[in-house]
């Protein structure tokens, strides 16, 4: 793909038309596809538009909304898809992070109007760890919280799970300070305590969103 194309190849390809009009059930299959995990067969095509992001040659991007949203998605999730297991999943976090608090600093956050716009815009204050790790998390559920308020009432049961995941987030967060599970991929020495939650297995990031 073009290092100059538009952010809308990105944003059509993450969230695809008519979701607006479609119903519980086709949004929880979008969740399945968007929060998964692991990686993802259709992103190969995208991994030079992340390289040119990491590249900062994207950043004409941030000019609307939704463009600096494409650009975030592209530097929090794209790389989660195409380099699971590696450090490289994480690596442009700090970057995401920066776009997005931008965002919330400028108003475009507040311009979007749809709950899956802005899920992930604020998503990458949940996932870059740093000091400052759970006073994000605590704004990520704010946040959360409202989206799930102003929700479509047929999507409201997902949004609320969502804001559930931000509460779980912050507990792992408050609780070790950094995510546990990422310790392995890092190169990083578990301490007693994560040993422990880790051999607990129970992590918010693969609990499955509500059926009906």
């Amino acid at each position: 793909m073009s290092e100059a194309q538009d952010w809308r190849t990105v944003y059509d390809f993450w969230f695809p038309p008519g979701l607006d009009d479609a119903g519980p059930e086709a949004h929880r299959r979008m969740f399945g596809r968007w929060f998964g995990g692991g990686a993802n067969a259709e992103l190969p095509p995208f991994a030079p538009v992340v390289e040119a992001a990491r590249a900062g040659c994207l950043g004409h991007w941030l000019a609307t909304p939704l463009g600096r949203l494409a650009l975030i998605v592209v530097l929090d999730q794209f790389p989660r898809g195409l380099f699971a297991g590696t450090p490289a999943a994480y690596a442009s976090d700090p970057d995401a992070l920066r776009l997005a608090e931008e965002g919330l600093r400028n108003n475009h956050y507040e311009a979007l109007t749809r709950p899956w716009e802005r899920t992930f815009f604020f998503l990458p204050l949940a996932h870059a760890e740093g000091p400052d790790h759970r006073e994000r998390l605590e704004r990520v559920v704010a946040l959360a919280d409202r989206v799930a308020e102003d929700a479509p009432e047929r999507l409201r049961p997902l949004y609320r799970f969502s804001a559930g995941q931000a509460r779980g987030h912050l507990e792992v967060i408050a609780c070790f300070g950094r995510f546990p599970h990422r310790n392995p991929i890092l190169g990083r020495t578990s301490t007693p305590e994560e040993e422990a939650y880790l051999a607990q297995g129970d992590f918010v990031h693969t609990r499955q969103p509500p059926h009906g």
